[in-house]
């Protein structure tokens, strides 16, 4: 059994993110938890989540409960595993902490959410919140972008610079992704010109290796080039990659892969989803 939260505005973008993650995980017994978090800038830091439902009136709480209702019954229409259960949960003000909560009390194994949300302030709690909940909610996101629709990930691309060693937690989540997929392991080391790798990169390399055996179809691969988001592009595009994993404790290697394509052609932030993992 696992637990899906799906954070959710009711726009195009979240239902998005919904339906991928029902294709993603269609052969597994799930608890998918539907949650809207309502926000309300009036609210001091004073305010606890317990009480700050009480600015809210009956009127708001009755339009979540009716858009909930509908969201269920579009649901219903998509040709579901009969092991998929559907549950609603409505939390008020503060995003992340609101998140956290639900994470814990629900032991939600992985989250998925749209990275891009509606106007205003449903913006402001899927949209721009998004990075915030990835960095500091230390649970398994899947990152759906506003373009991106569900494909079997046969090919899974993972950006690393061997500096970091990853803890046996994180490679189960990941290859248990692999496994229910029978995907492949791509993992791409980019630097801005070829060199020997240190000491330390070519441990946490060879680890690595060791730890996917031959269970796991897995390669290695290098790619010279200054702007890792190119090199990233280039990646995606040669091996028709259809989702990358990052670490988030790599954070600046993973920030600039995820948050920071400024370039046209880049396009893969657009297009391609992302597995965020945590140790």
């Amino acid at each position: 059994m696992k637990n899906i939260l799906l954070p959710t505005d009711f726009s195009e973008n979240s239902w998005n993110a919904i339906l991928y993650a029902i294709s993603f995980f269609k052969k597994n017994q799930c608890n998918f938890y539907l949650l809207h978090i309502s926000p309300f800038e009036g609210v001091t830091n004073g305010i606890s989540l317990q009480s700050a439902s009480s600015f809210f009136s009956d009127e708001e709480q009755e339009s979540v409960a009716a858009k909930f209702e509908n969201l269920l019954k579009k649901c219903e229409k998509l040709p579901l595993n009969p092991k998929h259960t559907f549950f609603t949960v409505h939390e008020y003000v503060f995003f992340v902490d609101s998140i956290r909560k639900q994470v814990a009390e629900k032991k939600i194994d992985f989250m998925v959410m749209g990275t891009k949300g509606a106007t205003g302030l449903k913006e402001k709690t899927i949209g721009s919140k998004t990075g915030d909940v990835i960095t500091k909610v230390k649970c398994p996101v899947l990152v759906i972008p506003e373009k991106a629709t569900y494909v079997k990930p046969k090919e899974i691309a993972f950006p690393t610079d061997y500096n970091i060693f990853y803890k046996s937690r994180v490679l189960n989540t990941l290859t248990n992704i692999l496994e229910m997929n029978c995907g492949a392991l791509r993992i791409v080391h980019i630097a801005k010109s070829e060199k020997e790798l240190t000491k330390l990169q070519k441990k946490n390399k060879d680890f690595l290796n060791n730890y996917l055996g031959e269970e796991i179809t897995h390669s290695f691969h290098f790619l010279s080039n200054p702007n890792i988001e190119e090199a990233v592009q280039c990646f995606v595009e040669s091996r028709d990659i259809s989702l990358i994993t990052m670490i988030a404790k790599n954070l600046n290697f993973f920030q600039r892969i995820l948050f920071h394509p400024t370039i046209e052609k880049i396009s893969y932030h657009i297009t391609i989803p992302f597995l965020v993992l945590h140790e």
